[in-house]
């Protein structure tokens, strides 16, 4: 990945945070591996809540994969 697709990731990151912070959790960017996976640490109550992966897949993953399609999925890091 790009310099420049690694910044729209972390933009995006960015613009989809307040969705998790509202609800009292966050996450963390932790790395983008060779294959173009997303590696996050969910943190505060996402860290601990059982639908954690559920809103990585359908929320952050979805979100990220339209702002750079080169994002092959998003992997939760505990």
């Amino acid at each position: 990945m790009t310099k420049e697709q690694e910044k729209t990731v972390l933009e995006a990151l960015d613009m989809f945070r307040p969705q998790l912070q509202a609800d009292g959790g966050d996450m963390e960017f932790v790395s983008i591996d060779d294959q173009n996976r997303v590696h996050l640490r969910l943190t505060g109550a996402c860290g601990s809540c059982p639908m954690a992966l559920m809103t990585l897949k359908m929320g952050v993953e979805r979100y990220l994969k339209d702002a750079c399609p080169e994002v092959s999925e998003v992997v939760q890091e505990l």
